[in-house]
């Protein structure tokens, strides 16, 4: 039993409303990803180094005034793991206001040191954001372990600002920007960036071509209350994982009993976050109906006055009782983050030619610190889709892969004569991996070649007329070739273009009213049609939602179609899909999905 408050009422009502949604943000960060159970002995942790790169001007006192960057900033460092990761420091306007190298975490006196250090930053005038940049990626050029996951977290409020007094210019800033991007791409140091656009003059281009450049994601926002749901995206996609949900309860001043399930003996570690406006207790028992001490040896604490985390080292597979005493009519929001140590990969292949109709038998296993999972029971809870990309036209498919054994397996044809990449997705509820992309051609060998014939005469007429046949149904070929391939292409012309801006995505609960928070999806990396599975992440439980198809349209709009009996309404009333409904900017909708009782509610923005 907890024998002390794990969380106090913070004077803020503000930062409260956000603070259970910062905390999964900040899970997300939490490595190391669980080794799969049979190996854990011999298995290496996975560990990150993050350099967390902060614009501290003054403007920030407007654009965040509680300071809520800094509280995420220190909170992600709570969530890191015991030992092994390292974490930098960059406070930047026009100049670098201070800087810590990469710290390896060793004790949870290194992690109050990088805490103290976040408190003490100070704000200071100007901003040059190519001066931030460069430190940042020298930060981890100096002190990054090659055998960890590298990121850097970048919070800007607002375009540079110059000081007219040192003689910088513009021209100055942006080449010493070009410079250390092109540094960070080529040492594989993906860029996140994060845009307070409080004043509405956010260049926001600027960000996401910086993050575009070096493999991270751009985000803006109008309100730093936005910054968690923000911070969970960034983590989620870079670390591949997801949260999972816990029961919310209503405290009633007495002991409630909530179900964590940890779902396969793979999962090294189950963070379970704690959130409450009030002081709250807890109990925790294993699976064997064992009373588990908190803090002990396998079960690791991390607190503040706004909320408790629980750390489950290598949690024995089976439903385990957490125990919640809060004050009578208090909210207490519970979630869940597991991590592993899992890589994807696809099996070789027999070659890198084939081809039109040649069919290829596709495998793909788990590995963890190099080994094969053998571990079939992990493979059967996961879904598996072999995503095949025809690179010549764009368009893409989904191949359902069979995950009976310890493998998963399926057959991919090849339909045209194109160059094609491969690539395996497997999924369960907490977690996704993706293996590296196959890249095969079917444009092996000559178009054909003109056989020598024989020939029926010997004159040098007979000769003439069959080379004047021949040059005649060459050039009619030609011409056949040529309308064909103006007719494949304004066939295939709409099937691959691209769509703009984001779509914002809540999804509201039927039994319990709660909303989460806004999702922000941007709309650029797909090509020709996406579905609202796909964008929803292709979460299990909604998979009802593939049936609705988006296609560009035209002026920047989408259409929208159902191939299913879903509801959408837009502006209150029932919206027929089955020939296409157009969304513009502005627009939003809902969508019921009757099998789990959950809404989803679009807004698309440009």
């Amino acid at each position: 039993m907890l024998q002390k408050h794990l969380c106090n009422r913070t004077s803020k009502t503000s930062l409260l409303r956000i603070f259970p949604a910062l905390l999964l943000a900040l899970c997300l960060a939490a490595a190391p990803f669980g080794a799969v159970r049979a190996y854990a002995a011999t298995t290496a942790q996975s560990h990150i180094d993050a350099v967390l790169l902060i614009d501290v001007s003054n403007s920030m006192n407007t654009s965040d005034k509680n300071k809520i960057a800094n509280e995420a900033m220190k909170m992600f460092i709570d969530m890191l793991s015991a030992k092994g990761d390292k974490v930098g420091i960059v406070a930047y306007t026009d100049k670098v206001q201070r800087e810590k190298a990469l710290l390896q975490i060793s004790s949870a006196g290194d992690k109050q040191d990088l805490k103290d250090f976040i408190d003490g930053l100070d704000r200071g005038a100007y901003t040059d954001i190519a001066v931030g940049v460069e430190e940042a990626v020298k930060v981890l050029q100096n002190g990054s372990d090659p055998a960890h996951e590298p990121i850097i977290v970048m919070l800007a409020d607002g375009n540079n600002d110059l000081n007219d007094a040192t003689g910088r210019t513009q021209s100055q800033s942006d080449a010493e920007l070009k410079t250390a991007v092109e540094t960070a791409k080529k040492n594989g140091y993906p860029i996140y960036t994060i845009g307070l656009n409080a004043d509405g003059k956010l260049n926001k281009q600027s960000l996401a071509d910086l993050s575009d450049q070096t493999g991270g994601k751009a985000f803006s926002t109008d309100s730093p209350d936005d910054l968690p749901q923000i911070l969970s995206e960034i983590f989620a996609s870079h670390l591949k994982l997801k949260v999972v949900p816990v029961q919310s309860i209503t405290a009633n001043g007495s002991y409630q009993d909530v179900t964590v399930n940890v779902p396969n003996g793979s999962v090294l570690e189950a963070n379970i976050s704690i959130m409450s406006a009030q002081p709250v207790t807890a109990k925790l028992t294993d699976p064997s109906g064992k009373s588990v001490a908190i803090p002990s040896s396998d079960v690791l604490l991390s607190k503040s006055k706004t909320y408790s985390l629980l750390k489950l080292l290598s949690p024995q597979q089976g439903d385990w009782k957490l125990s919640i005493k809060g004050v009578p009519k208090d909210k207490i929001d519970i979630n869940l983050v597991f991590n592993y140590d899992l890589e994807l990969k696809i099996d070789a292949l027999p070659s890198a030619t084939y081809k039109k109709g040649d069919k290829i038998d596709i495998s793909s296993h788990l590995f963890n610190n190099g080994a094969q999972v053998t571990l079939s029971n992990l493979y059967q809870d996961m879904e598996a889709v072999l995503l095949a990309t025809d690179t010549d036209t764009g368009v893409s498919e989904e191949i359902p892969l069979d995950n009976t054994g310890a493998v998963f397996k399926g057959t991919f044809e090849v339909k045209d004569s194109h160059n094609y990449e491969l690539k395996v997705r497997a999924e369960e509820s907490s977690f996704y991996r993706e293996s590296d992309v196959v890249k095969i051609s079917a444009k092996s060998g000559a178009a054909g070649t003109a056989g020598a014939g024989t020939s029926t005469g010997s004159t040098e007429e007979p000769a003439k007329e069959a080379a004047s046949y021949t040059l005649y149904y060459i050039i009619g070929g030609i011409v056949l070739l040529l309308a064909a391939g103006i007719a494949f292409w304004l066939f295939r012309k709409q099937a691959i273009r691209g769509f703009v801006g984001q779509i914002v995505v809540e999804v509201r609960d039927g039994n319990t009213g709660e909303k989460t928070y806004p999702q922000y999806k941007k709309l650029a990396a797909f090509r020709g049609k996406f579905n609202l599975h796909q964008l929803l992440q292709l979460a299990p439980e909604l998979k009802e939602s593939e049936q609705l198809v988006f296609t560009p349209g035209k002026n920047d709009t989408l259409l929208l179609r159902s191939s299913g009996g879903i509801s959408v309404e837009k502006s209150g009333r029932a919206a027929d899909t089955t020939r296409g409904l157009e969304l513009k900017s502005g627009d939003r909708i809902s969508v019921v999905l009757p099998t789990v009782d959950k809404t989803i509610m679009l807004e698309y923005l440009i």
